[in-house]
């Protein structure tokens, strides 16, 4: 199964509760921080709501 590097690259300072829970549920709270996840749709879903705070990278 893919891999996808998710980056958080911008702060989460006055964004809606609900994007700052998706951002969290990612397991990103730092800026900088990076995680590892498969490439699943559900994933996706959550990447596509808070695209504009974040790096996406596909690995393998």
């Amino acid at each position: 199964m893919d891999k996808i590097k998710i980056t958080l690259k911008k702060s989460t300072i006055g964004l809606v509760k609900n994007q700052k829970a998706n951002v969290e549920a990612l397991g990103l709270k730092k800026i900088g921080q990076s995680k590892l996840h498969n490439d699943v749709p559900h994933i996706r879903g959550m990447i596509k709501k808070v695209s504009f705070l974040l790096d996406v990278e596909k690995i393998g």
